[in-house]
């Protein structure tokens, strides 16, 4: 077996832990007193984080991480000129930082001709590869440059050539949600959950729970009061010390109840728009929104594959970032995350997430 077999796929875990509501809504579908839903898994009805979101907002992240550090770099363009000797456009010669590259997956070569619009909608698809880094459309829009480490990372799409890109994003799957008892916030998982992550456990008998210390006879989780059957094993071998979560935290209940106790324990906020001219309340513009509260703990992943064998036949996708470039990138950008958030409402104190890598 070659050595890109061996390592293609490359999956990294991502744990994350909502320090906001996270806010991802459906388009403004109502359920009973809700105005405002968010997405859910279609099977489980367990609200989750898509995949496309997390990517998504982690193109725009990379492309902020880098050009903050290259934002002062210029690239040099070559006039192209007609028979007659008229320009009729331009083009980079070759990728040349000229002494000034920066280090690590900054420097990778297509960086020069990084825009802001790289992690947007790209504005500009009916142009070709050639023309990607410095064309405008009649509106002087630019798109996609085609060239630089998160174009080739996350994919683009033009003229002569489309790209799927080497980073593939899973949805984020809820592992560990905080729910309020009298005994202070407990954070319940089930056995499936748990075997996701590495880790084994026995499932709990039907309408019964596992604590660590198995002594509370009986707890309330939320509204639902249920008997506690006897202790688990979960410790912290995945290091949830980050996420300030003890084995004391954990709950596990059946998994015909993990939903149930989610969907009855989402934070819910009532809002009304305000009219701009008295200051006051606007009628009938009362709406709810729910969020997945904070403190829940999520589980993912990132797969990131080795695709230089396809660059090597398409010449226009040469050079491809390594996969320690790529994640580099992703390890460097993931702050955002803490600052700007992800999801919908973040200006309204929505959306903050701390990921952890793995």
């Amino acid at each position: 077996m070659s050595e890109s077999q061996n390592k293609n796929p490359k999956p990294i875990e991502i744990f994350a832990m909502a320090t906001d509501p996270i806010y991802i809504g459906t388009g403004g579908y109502t359920i009973g007193r809700v105005d405002n839903t968010i997405v859910r898994d279609p099977i489980t009805n367990i609200p989750k984080i898509p995949g496309s979101s997390l990517a998504g907002t982690w193109r725009y992240y990379v492309v902020l991480e880098t050009l903050k550090d290259i934002k002062d770099y210029q690239p040099e363009w070559e006039d192209i000129k007609n028979s007659e000797g008229d320009t009729v456009g331009k083009k980079l010669e070759k990728f040349n930082w000229n002494n000034k590259q920066p280090d690590g997956w900054r420097g990778f070569a297509g960086n020069q001709v990084m825009k802001i619009t790289c992690a947007g909608q790209d504005n500009i698809p009916q142009e070709e590869l050639a023309n990607s880094p410095y064309a405008t459309d009649k509106n002087g829009k630019t798109g996609h440059c085609g060239h630089c480490i998160v174009c080739k990372g996350f994919g683009f799409s033009k003229k002569d050539i489309s790209w799927q890109g080497q980073l593939f994003f899973s949805d984020l799957n809820i592992l560990f949600f905080p729910v309020f008892t009298v005994r202070g916030t407990k954070w319940i998982t089930t056995v499936s959950n748990l075997r996701e992550i590495g880790l084994e456990e026995d499932e709990p008998s039907k309408n019964k729970i596992k604590t660590k210390k198995g002594d509370e006879r009986h707890l309330n989780l939320g509204w639902l009061h249920l008997e506690v059957e006897g202790t688990h094993r979960f410790c912290n071998e995945i290091e949830f010390e980050n996420f300030i979560l003890t084995p004391d935290d954990v709950i596990i209940v059946p998994k015909s109840l993990f939903s149930h106790i989610i969907n009855s324990n989402l934070e819910v906020r009532t809002s009304v728009s305000i009219d701009p001219i008295t200051g006051a309340a606007k009628e009938g513009a009362l709406f709810t929104s729910e969020a997945i509260p904070r403190g829940t703990i999520f589980y993912g992943n990132i797969r990131i594959f080795d695709k230089s064998s396809f660059a090597q036949a398409e010449e226009k996708l040469q050079p491809l970032p390594s996969i320690k470039e790529l994640e580099n990138a992703l390890m460097d950008s993931k702050h955002y995350y803490e600052s700007l958030g992800i999801g919908g409402m973040t200006t309204r104190g929505f959306g903050r997430l701390k990921i952890m890598l793995i």
